[in-house]
């Protein structure tokens, strides 16, 4: 492996809380010196915008392929700064839920040889005073058993309706839908915390998606399963979220994901010329808005990829390394190779990924 690709999802902390987080990384116990020196040292690439009504988060989109990597040039950059109106944005499939339920079918052992499916999601949805809010399904804890009923109790309401849900594990369902294909949806990260309103899917066949989902969620409502979570304490599972519909298998990039360590990664693609890492422990803390679960996350990656990572540019076992940052509205890359450490000038800082915070909010505006 010559070129390591570390993709970081919600890696930019808000800017309201930017200093505060920055400031208690310089604590003994939670300093970052191997990604303040990878920093430090790295040339800054471009820093590209999202509408703030994308239906996708941009980490999401670089991953399907939405821009080439070695342009950072994102469609997604036109929204803010030419369009005249982000709505009209909504209706590019490229700003939606990428295209991977039948890939995510494959990986569980099920096959769609035919038709159009989408990832059928149990949800639940927060009632706020004037608008309903996605929570973070990871926060969501669903038994087998339960979801195995609730899945059995909406599987027949569709049937009723011509449409096949099938099984894949307690938190991922499947629906086919030929007739709904045109519909622009939305993934759960970029809609999670958000009035739900905005991120439904839209479209010709929306008004029949909304009948299936409401009947689905009345069903739900008054289900003895239901009733015991609520009885225990336990957010209920009131609803379900429609997204990535795909017609058939996409190509997709290998990469690996954070339960892989870097070892792991570098004994595995030693004949691969770009190795592309996922590691999303950023994403649960950041849409939760958990700050210290954030910065635990942080410190846990210095130890496990960002030191040992630094110390493989010094060996030259890597030639090149990307650090892929985003947060809701931006992407930036940080590139280096072995010469960037020569720079013996530049102090170790984490402010290069800090600054990104209040940068963004500035160019967004």
């Amino acid at each position: 492996m010559s070129h390591l690709q570390i993709i970081l999802p919600l890696g930019i902390p808000p800017a309201a809380l930017a200093p505060d987080l920055l400031r208690a990384l310089q604590t003994p116990s939670l300093r970052t010196p191997a990604l303040a020196k990878l920093l430090a040292c790295a040339s800054l690439g471009n820093t590209e915008l999202a509408t703030d009504f994308a239906r996708l988060l941009p980490h999401e989109a670089w991953l399907a392929g939405h821009f080439r990597p070695e342009s950072r040039m994102s469609i997604m950059h036109q929204s803010i700064r030419h369009a005249s109106s982000a709505l009209t944005n909504l209706t590019n499939p490229r700003l939606c839920s990428p295209a991977s339920t039948h890939n995510k079918m494959q990986e569980m052992g099920l096959t769609a040889s035919e038709g159009y499916w989408f990832t059928f999601s149990p949800v639940h949805i927060h009632i706020a005073r004037d608008h309903l809010v996605l929570t973070d399904q990871r926060r969501l804890n669903i038994p087998e058993d339960e979801a195995r009923i609730l899945f059995q109790a909406a599987a027949d309401m569709c049937a009723e309706i011509g449409k096949t849900l099938l099984y894949g594990d307690a938190k991922t369902w499947f629906l086919r839908a030929d007739d709904w294909q045109h519909l622009q949806t939305s993934t759960m990260d970029a809609a999670c915390g958000h009035n739900i309103e905005i991120w439904m899917p839209k479209g010709e066949q929306e008004r029949a998606w909304r009948k299936l989902q409401n009947e689905i969620q009345m069903l739900w409502h008054i289900h003895p399963i239901n009733a015991q979570r609520e009885a225990s304490g336990v957010n209920i599972i009131n609803s379900a979220w429609l997204h990535s519909g795909s017609a058939a298998l996409s190509k997709q990039e290998k990469h690996y994901r954070a339960d892989t360590s870097f070892a792991q990664v570098l004994a595995a693609s030693q004949s691969e010329k770009t190795t592309t890492v996922i590691l999303d422990q950023f994403l649960e803390p950041s849409i939760n808005s958990d700050w210290a679960y954030w910065l635990e996350a942080m410190h846990a990656l210095e130890d496990n990829w960002f030191c040992p990572v630094l110390q493989a540019i010094k060996g030259r076992q890597l030639q090149h390394l990307d650090l892929v940052f985003n947060d809701a509205a931006s992407l930036t890359t940080f590139s280096l190779t072995p010469r960037h450490l020569w720079k013996f000038w530049a102090k170790d800082s984490l402010a290069p990924l800090f600054s990104l915070a209040q940068l963004n909010t500035e160019e967004s505006a």
